[in-house]
């Protein structure tokens, strides 16, 4: 690595967000005791989805959950590495993983966890920065470096020392792009954006409300909001198209453009949907 009044017809929408990002600074641990669990908590053995990573070449799907990094590619879900409540995650390229969160005592790692990278596909962590310090409950890669955030905003360029952005949101979802500088934000007045890697945030006209946010390449994005309801922008979140939706609540978003094609893997409260076909549909896959 080198590195805004709301019109009423939102009102629904932005309270989903909100209280998404208040749960986020108030910690998993509190959510789990006040929300009520996802109905297939019984019979898959974890709960509260914070991430997912897709494999198109392998079709390998793995999901960041409240028990730990678990493969859902297979009929029964294998758990990746040691226990950790991964609040936040992002992909970082060839089997590489950023993370946060909250580790099992077992897993020797300090809590909260602050900045944590794996080489290895998720099967050991490597404590870069912030330990004891930062649990960042939203967590991307830009070009330059990390964007995460733990109640503030805040970046790091060599994964050591951080600066904190001036700007008051609080994102539910942040969208970064190796490629590129530009991060998004999914927040309650709308999708933000940043074009120099989170130190400033604008609001664009018409931003859609969206619960979890996700770069495919560096000018294609992909958004659902708390309804289901899936948006796709072609300028890096510039503008965004409604497309079509999931069934249930969505709990993270991934992309991948390969061409012209646009597949999308969203991961809900029921299971993992989707789309080949730039989320015009979408089918279950998996969970």
């Amino acid at each position: 690595m080198s590195r805004f009044s709301i019109p009423r017809a939102r009102k629904t929408l932005l309270a989903a967000v909100a209280a998404a990002a208040v749960g986020l600074a108030a910690g998993c641990a509190q959510s789990s005791a006040t929300e009520e669990p996802a109905a297939e908590t019984a019979v898959v053995p974890y709960s509260h989805v914070h991430g997912i990573s897709a494999d198109p070449e392998s079709g390998r799907v793995l999901l960041a959950t409240h028990e730990g990094l678990f493969d859902v590619s297979a009929e029964t879900p294998e758990r990746i590495g040691p226990v950790i409540d991964l609040m936040g995650f992002s992909p970082a390229g060839d089997n590489s993983f950023y993370a946060s969160g909250h580790p099992d005592p077992s897993s020797g790692l300090p809590d909260p966890a602050g900045l944590l990278r794996s080489d290895d596909g998720g099967k050991t962590w490597e404590p870069l920065s912030r330990q004891g310090e930062s649990d960042f409950h939203a967590l991307t890669v830009t070009r330059d470096g990390v964007v995460a955030y733990d109640g503030r905003v805040r970046m790091t360029e060599d994964l050591q020392t951080w600066k904190t952005s001036s700007a008051d949101i609080h994102p539910a979802s942040l969208a970064g792009t190796a490629q590129g500088t530009t991060v998004l934000a999914a927040t309650e007045q709308g999708v933000q954006r940043s074009e120099d890697g989170g130190e400033t945030w604008q609001l664009p006209a018409d931003a859609p409300v969206l619960q979890v946010v996700a770069f495919a390449d560096a000018s294609t994005a992909v958004g659902v909001a708390p309804d289901g309801s899936v948006q796709v922008s072609g300028d890096a979140g510039k503008s965004w198209q409604p497309t079509g939706s999931v069934d249930g609540h969505p709990a993270a978003v991934t992309a991948v453009k390969e061409g012209s094609a646009l597949r999308i893997w969203v991961a809900t409260d029921r299971g993992v949907e989707y789309s080949d076909d730039g989320g015009a549909t979408f089918r279950s896959q998996l969970g």
